[in-house]
């Protein structure tokens, strides 16, 4: 058995992304680090092992792609989710992000490694444990992804695994 959540590989995150969005995803790897210092307007998904509850990994994404994720999941039009990377999420546009990062969090189940499963996500604002907070921006296993979606906002999205 793995001792270790597997990182998924970035096509396999955009494939996510495509899926659940219905639409084209462009993706570039490398890109700069969310940082809660830089940025409190972060959205954070944990995950952890069960029955462990160990912390797994982790969803950062900016306040521009968590309101343009949130929209394109919604059907709503652009201008939704540029309104919100401006003034904040929405309630809807908070439900529709968890939802993403729920079925995004199966690319971190793999044979032979611990079962992985959310626990929480937290919005811009929201207090983050403090195993977590200093993950967010951490020198572990990662992928920082500047993600577009035609016609929205664009922005970072971070995927790791401490």
């Amino acid at each position: 058995m793995q001792s270790k959540t597997p990182l998924p590989a970035p096509q396999q995150i955009r494939e996510m992304l495509e899926m659940l969005l219905g639409r084209d995803v462009e993706m570039e790897i490398g890109a700069d680090m969310p940082s809660r210092a830089a940025d409190s307007r972060l959205v954070v998904g944990v995950f952890i092992t069960e029955p462990i509850r160990n912390l797994a990994a982790l969803w950062v994404s900016d306040l521009a792609i968590s309101a343009t994720i949130g929209a394109a999941i919604g059907l709503m039009p652009a201008g939704a989710a540029e309104e919100a990377a401006e003034l904040g999420l929405t309630p809807m546009l908070a439900d529709n992000v968890r939802e993403a990062v729920n079925v995004t969090g199966s690319l971190l189940n793999a044979e032979g490694a611990p079962h992985v499963i959310l626990d929480e996500v937290y919005l811009p604002g929201e207090r983050l444990p403090k195993d977590v907070d200093p993950m967010v921006s951490a020198y572990v296993p990662r992928h920082n992804l500047k993600i577009k979606i035609p016609g929205y906002p664009e922005g970072i999205l971070s995927i790791a695994v401490p």
